[in-house]
C-alpha cells in the first residue's frame, strides 16, 4: 500500500534538523591527501607561485613610499628652486618594480596553468574511483540509495569540490599569505594604525563567524535536496508514461514543488548570509580606510616617529589591500563548507563496502577427453549426487582457447591437488534462509533439486519470495543459513564473477543501453560474431523485427530503447541471453511483456533455448510452465506444494486454485 504524502507546511520545513558535516578537519585532511598523493610536486611549485605573486604585489604597494618620500617630494622640491631634475634615477626605480610586477605575472600565469592541471586530472581520477567503487557494490546498495542521488554525486558533488580545488583552496592561501605579508608591512610602517587596522578587522572576523555558522549549515543541507530533487526528476523522467496513463501530472507537480521549495529554503538560507558578507565588510574596510586616513594623516602631519606622507599613502593601500583578503576568505569558507558536504558524501559512496568475494573455484574451459575420478568427495565431505559421480575430471590441462567445455576449477588445500568439475547446472537448495535483514527473514526452509536439463517453475502469489530464490542463485544477496550447491560445490566456494558467467538471465524489466540493436545483445558476450549475434536473434525469434528496422542490426538504440515496443525490448533480452549459451537459465517473467500470439512464436524459441538447460521460470501466466518437470508453489517466503502440473492438479491445493481460478475443494495439507 502506498504511503499517504505528507504536505509540510512553511514552518514545518523551517523547523526541519539541519544537517552537519561530520569531522571537517578529518575530511578536508583526507581530500588534500588525495590530491597531494598524484599532484604533490604541482603543488609546491602552485604554492611557490603564490608566495612569489603576494610578494611582488606587497613590494609594489611598499615602492608608494619610497616613491613619494624619494623621488616625487626632493624631485619636486628640486624642479621649484629651478635645480636640473635628473629623472634617471627615478626611471631606474620604476623599471626594478616592473621587473618585480612581471615576475608576479608569469608566476600568476603558472599557478593558473597548474592548478587547472591538477583539477581536471583530480576529477578524472576521482571519477573514475567513484565509477569503478560503485560497479564493486552489491545490488543491495542500489535497492537502498536512489539512482538520481547517486547521479547527483556524480555531477553536483564532484563539481562542488571541484570548486574548492581550483578557486577556494588556491585563494584561501593566496588570502592568508597576503595577510601575514600585509600585517608585516603595516607594522613596519605604523604601529598605532595596524593596531586600529586589526581593531576592525577582529570586527569584520566577528561579523563573517556568526554569518558562516548559519549559512555553513544550510549549505550541507543545500546539497542533501539538491540530491533529493535530482533523484526525484530522474524517477519522474522514467515513470513518465505511469505518470500520465495515471493522470499523476498535478500530484507529481505537487511533490516537485515540495521539493524544489525544501531547496530553495535551503539554499536561500546559505547564500542569503553568504551573500551579505560582501557588502558589511566592504563597508567596514571602508570605515577602517577612513578612519586610519584620519589618523594617519594628524600623525604624518605632525612626523610623529618619522612617519611621512609616502609612508602614508603605502599604509592606507594596505589597507584597503588588508581587508579584501578577510573579505575573500569569509566568502571563501561557505564555498569549501559545502564542498565538503558533497565531499563527504562523495567519500561515503567510496566507503561502502564492496560485495565480498571469497570464491576460489574458478570456470575453465577444458579439453573433452577427460579422464575421470569417481571416487572423490567434496572437499567439506559430503556425499556426492548420485547424478554427478563419476563426472569429476582430473589430470587434464586447462585449454587457453574456447573449446565449449567448460569446468569448475576447484583447488584443494587439503592435498593441493587440482580437479576440475564439468559445469552441468545441478543446483541444490538446502534449508536455506534468508532475509534482506537479520531481523526479518523472508524465505524460510527453502529445500530444491534442480537436476541438469530439468525445468523448474516458480509460482505463488506477488512476494512470495520467487524472485528472490533466483537472486540467491546469483549471490546477489548472502543466504543467513543452509547452503546452496552448484554442481554439487557450495556456491559460497565459487568466484562470484565465475557463477554469474555461467548463468543466463532474462529480467521482467528489459535494460537495453545506447548502442546498436547487435551492441545490446553481444552484451550477453562481448566478443559473439556478427553470425553469433544473428543465431541467438533467430532463436529467439527476434530477427524479423531487427532486419525490418531502419539499420536492420546497426540500428542505434537510445533511452533504454524507448524506440521499440515492450514485446521487442524482451525480445532482444532472451536473444542476449541466448548467446551467453549459460547451462542454466532464470527467466523471471520473460515473457510478460509480449503478447498471447508473440508468446506462440517466442515459445518455440524459447523451448530450444532451455533444452539440455536447467531452467528456472517465475511465471503469473500459469499456462507457459505447464511443461515444467518441477513446480513449486511459495507462500509467504515457503514452498508449500511441489510437484509437476498433473500432481499438483490432483492434489487440488493452491495451485490448483491458482490454475483454474477456483476455490479448491480440499486444501493441501502442509507444507513440503
Amino acid at each position: 500500500m502506498a504511503q499517504p504524502r505528507v504536505h509540510q507546511t512553511r514552518g514545518q520545513r523551517r523547523s526541519m534538523p539541519r544537517q552537519k558535516v561530520k569531522n571537517p578537519g578529518k575530511l578536508f585532511r583526507r581530500i588534500f591527501r588525495y590530491v597531494s598523493g598524484s599532484y604533490l610536486p604541482q603543488l609546491i611549485i602552485v604554492a611557490a607561485c603564490i608566495v612569489i605573486t603576494v610578494l611582488a604585489s606587497v613590494q609594489g604597494t611598499l615602492f608608494t613610499r619610497t616613491l613619494i618620500d624619494s623621488y616625487i617630494t626632493p624631485l619636486s622640491e628640486a624642479a621649484k628652486a629651478g635645480e636640473t631634475v635628473d629623472y634617471g634615477p627615478l626611471l631606474h626605480a620604476i623599471g626594478n618594480v616592473a621587473i618585480f610586477y612581471a615576475i608576479g605575472v608569469v608566476s600568476s600565469l603558472l599557478q593558473a596553468v597548474l592548478m587547472t592541471y591538477v583539477t581536471q586530472g583530480t576529477m578524472k581520477k576521482l571519477r573514475i574511483e567513484v565509477f569503478e567503487h560503485m560497479e564493486s557494490l552489491p545490488i543491495r546498495y542500489f535497492d537502498t540509495h536512489a539512482h538520481g542521488d547517486i547521479m547527483s554525486i556524480y555531477t553536483n558533488d564532484i563539481d562542488t569540490l571541484r570548486q574548492m580545488i581550483s578557486q577556494s583552496l588556491p585563494m584561501m592561501l593566496n588570502s592568508s599569505i597576503t595577510i601575514v605579508s600585509i600585517l608585516i608591512s603595516m607594522l613596519m610602517l605604523s604601529v598605532p594604525l595596524t593596531l586600529l587596522s586589526l581593531g576592525m578587522v577582529a570586527l569584520m572576523l566577528f561579523c563573517s563567524g556568526q554569518a558562516t555558522k548559519v549559512s555553513g549549515k544550510n549549505f550541507v543541507l543545500q546539497q542533501k535536496k539538491l540530491g533529493q530533487l535530482d533523484g526525484f526528476i530522474e524517477e519522474t523522467m522514467t515513470g513518465e508514461k505511469v505518470v500520465k496513463v495515471f493522470n499523476h501530472e498535478n500530484e507529481t507537480k505537487e511533490k516537485f514543488d515540495q521539493l524544489n521549495e525544501e531547496l530553495y529554503q535551503a539554499s536561500y538560507k546559505a547564500n542569503a548570509f553568504a551573500n551579505i558578507l560582501g557588502p558589511i565588510n566592504a563597508q567596514l574596510g571602508n570605515v577602517s580606510y577612513v578612519l586610519c586616513a584620519i589618523m594617519g594623516g594628524i600623525i604624518a602631519l605632525n612626523q610623529y616617529a618619522g612617519f611621512t606622507v609616502g609612508a602614508l599613502a603605502s599604509f592606507l593601500t594596505f589597507n584597503k589591500n588588508f581587508s579584501m583578503p578577510i573579505n575573500q576568505v569569509s566568502m571563501q569558507i561557505n564555498a569549501i563548507v559545502s564542498a565538503l558536504a558533497g565531499a563527504e558524501r562523495i567519500f561515503n559512496l567510496l566507503d561502502a563496502e564492496p560485495e565480498q568475494d571469497n570464491g576460489y573455484v574458478t570456470l575453465v574451459n577444458v579439453d573433452s577427453g577427460a579422464g575421470v575420478r569417481s571416487d572423490d568427495t567434496p572437499e567439506d565431505g559430503s556425499e556426492l549426487n548420485e547424478n554427478l559421480r563419476g563426472r569429476i575430471v582430473c589430470g587434464l590441462e586447462e585449454s587457453e582457447e574456447h573449446t565449449g567445455h567448460w569446468a569448475w576449477k576447484h583447488y584443494h588445500k587439503a592435498d593441493g591437488t587440482t580437479t576440475y568439475v564439468p559445469l552441468e547446472g545441478d543446483v541444490t537448495f538446502e534449508h536455506v534462509d534468508f532475509g534482506y535483514t537479520d531481523d526479518k527473514i523472508v524465505l524460510h526452509d527453502i529445500n530444491l533439486h534442480a537436476l541438469p536439463g530439468q525445468k523448474v517453475a516458480l509460482v505463488g502469489s506477488t512476494g512470495a519470495g520467487k524472485t528472490t530464490i533466483t537472486n540467491l542463485i546469483n549471490r546477489f544477496y548472502d543466504i543467513q543459513s543452509g547452503k546452496i550447491r552448484y554442481d554439487n560445490i557450495n556456491i559460497n566456494k565459487i568466484k562470484k564473477a565465475d557463477l554469474r558467467r555461467s548463468l543466463g538471465i532474462v529480467l521482467q524489466e528489459t535494460n537495453l543501453f545506447t548502442g546498436t540493436v547487435a551492441d545490446n545483445i553481444r552484451f550477453g558476450k562481448l566478443n559473439a560474431t556478427d553470425e553469433e549475434v544473428e543465431a541467438a536473434a533467430k532463436l529467439a525469434n527476434a530477427d524479423g523485427f531487427i532486419r525490418r528496422l531502419p539499420d536492420g542490426y546497426q540500428t542505434v538504440l537510445h533511452g533504454n530503447g524507448a524506440n521499440l515496443s515492450q514485446g521487442q525490448r524482451q525480445l532482444l533480452a532472451i536473444a542476449r541471453a541466448a548467446i551467453a549459451d549459460p547451462p542454466v537459465l532464470i527467466l523471471d517473467e520473460a515473457t510478460s511483456s509480449i503478447d498471447t500470439r508473440t508468446e506462440k512464436i517466442v515459445q518455440s524459441g524459447m523451448d530450444k533455448l532451455m533444452q539440455g538447460r536447467t531452467t528456472f521460470v517465475i511465471a503469473h501466466r500459469l499456462s507457459t510452465i505447464r511443461n515444467s518437470d518441477l513446480i513449486l508453489v511459495m507462500e509467504n517466503g515457503r514452498i508449500i506444494e511441489r510437484g509437476n502440473h498433473e500432481e499438483l492438479l490432483a492434489q487440488k491445493g493452491r495451485y490448483c486454485q491458482l490454475y483454474t481460478g477456483r476455490k479448491p475443494e480440499t486444501a493441501a495439507e502442509g507444507a513440503y
